[in-house]
């Protein structure tokens, strides 16, 4: 292999990867796809995700364009629409107003877009129902803007990109550990891999680094993003450790973004230390909104209504990992945990269920037993119990003169049996990346872009600060995938075309 120059090499095997490398093939390019994981494990964090994917839409219209399998029973759902405009409050809110403009105008603007070319390229979308949606009057309506996934979840998006990758005729290696970018003054020239075993050179026109942040380095993990993430559990791939942004900060790119910021959730307490395809779908526990969370302590922490799910998440995990022993509880009143999601009900789940609250807490064993039960009396005597509770919005039944509110859906902690989920924090992705142009190529420290590198998912910097909106992820990935890919193939071209007259020039 070390003997054939391609036009273009991508590093990764994820969503973005993938989308990278069919955009430069469908821009003429020759391609290779150098995944590290073996075949079993390809695909990254994507293949760990649930599929979901965030983009404008106005209205049923649009769903039914990209799911056009549903039946009448199904459409006659309530999808709302998320447009443009509220993708873009989105967006400022959730990163207080630091994500970079640019960036962000082109993830919103061509959301819509990028899913419509994705499912060409194979990829089939079908909506949420159990998990973004709840039943309202028998009529599923969706919320907090996140409304298709790709069919099969994750698993199931990977499977069909490289379905796609495939047919279009792209080469793929896998275990193949890519260690250094090749440069010279003219810019990035190659890579050097470690290939089954064997280190060697490939050179390209172009690179596309989509290999993923630094969620899986524990080292990298405690130095940026400060003590105690050493003990995080991570919920993808054990493969992603930097690689990528090591390489290309060796090279001058310059970094960029919140680099002592991550994505980090609320996750089963007892889960293994790197995620497992064949259970992490089981180990995810978001239905903290309906509960309360306590800490060994006995005592609230954060106030669980604060936001809807999709909002709040992503940030919740780090809270909890600061929590005396790096775990918390959450509390479910019999009333609310017909809406648990279906993950709550599998068999690896951390779960204690008792009659009384005097029970439960001696089975939940390592929290106070008289500050937890003062801390629930509290908290029941203060909701605004005039207010109607509902699940599909901010429904304002919120919590009146406590030191830590609950901001909406405050239930009571009162009619058993009750159930208690023990969680501890998961690692999704880390928010420190590279700076890159509006094309995706790699900017260096001197304000210029580095000839031959391009740049798309985890390690784009910029785009995320402090939190994140649910399934921005995977879209991010997909739209600046497409745009690094579509790039690296003409600056390839460009580059052939350049040899061949200075050729003709010389003859």
């Amino acid at each position: 292999m070390s003997e054939i120059e391609y036009d273009v090499l991508v590093v990764g095997g994820g969503n973005a990867a993938l989308c990278a490398a069919l955009s430069a093939r469908e821009t003429g390019a020759s391609v290779l796809v150098l995944e590290r994981a073996p075949e079993g494990e390809r695909g990254g964090n994507s293949s760990y995700t649930e599929g979901l994917m965030r983009f404008a839409y106005t209205g049923s219209d649009d769903i039914r364009a990209l799911s056009p399998d549903l039946t009448p029973e199904e459409m006659d759902s309530d999808f709302g629409s998320y447009t443009e405009d509220m993708f873009f409050d989105d967006m400022a809110r959730i990163t207080h107003n630091r994500t970079d403009p640019d960036l962000c105008e082109i993830l919103v603007r061509q959301s819509n877009a990028t899913m419509h070319w994705m499912a060409k390229q194979g990829v089939k979308f079908y909506p949420q129902f159990g998990r973004q949606s709840f039943k309202v009057d028998g009529k599923f309506k969706f919320w907090g803007g996140a409304t298709l996934a790709a069919w099969g979840g994750g698993q199931g998006l990977v499977d069909s990109l490289y379905a796609a990758v495939k047919k279009a005729g792209i080469d793929v290696r896998y275990n193949a550990w890519v260690r250094e970018l090749i440069s010279s003054d003219a810019g990035v020239e190659g890579v050097v891999v470690k290939l089954d075993g064997v280190t060697q050179q490939v050179r390209a026109k172009s690179v596309v680094l989509a290999c993923g942040g630094f969620e899986a380095n524990s080292e990298w993990r405690t130095k940026y993003l400060g003590p105690g993430w050493d003990l995080a559990k991570v919920r993808g791939s054990k493969f992603n450790t930097g690689d990528g942004l090591d390489m290309a900060l060796k090279v001058g790119a310059q970094p960029k973004g919140n680099w002592s910021g991550c994505h980090a959730v609320g996750w089963e307490r007892y889960a293994e230390d790197f995620g497992d395809l064949s259970v992490t779908g089981d180990y995810e526990r978001d239905s903290y909104p309906w509960s309360i969370m306590v800490n060994a302590t006995g005592k609230r922490f954060l106030d669980e209504g604060a936001d809807i799910r999709n909002y709040t998440y992503a940030k919740y995990g780090k809270v909890i990992l600061e929590q005396p022993g790096q775990f918390a509880w959450q509390i479910f009143d019999s009333t609310v945990v017909h809406l648990l999601r279906p993950e709550y009900k599998t068999r690896r789940v951390t779960r204690v269920v008792a009659n009384t609250l005097e029970e439960l807490v001696d089975k939940m064993g390592d929290v106070d037993r008289e500050t937890f039960l003062k801390t629930v009396r509290d908290y029941n005597a203060s909701i605004t119990r005039d207010v109607p509770f509902d699940p599909t919005v901010k429904d304002g039944r919120r919590t009146d003169g406590l030191d830590i509110p609950k901001s909406n859906w405050a239930n009571p902690i009162e009619t058993g049996p009750f159930e208690a989920y023990a969680v501890t924090c998961g690692i999704t992705f880390t928010f420190g990346g590279l700076r890159i142009s509006t094309d995706a190529q790699a900017i260096d420290g001197g304000e210029q872009v580095i000839p031959g590198l391009y740049v798309a998912g985890e390690l784009v910097g910029g785009l995320f600060y402090f939190n994140y909106p649910g399934a921005t992820g995977l879209m991010s990935g997909a739209v600046f995938g497409r745009i690094a890919g579509r790039n690296a193939a003409i600056a390839a071209q460009a580059s052939k075309e350049s040899i061949r007259a200075a050729k003709v020039s010389a003859m």
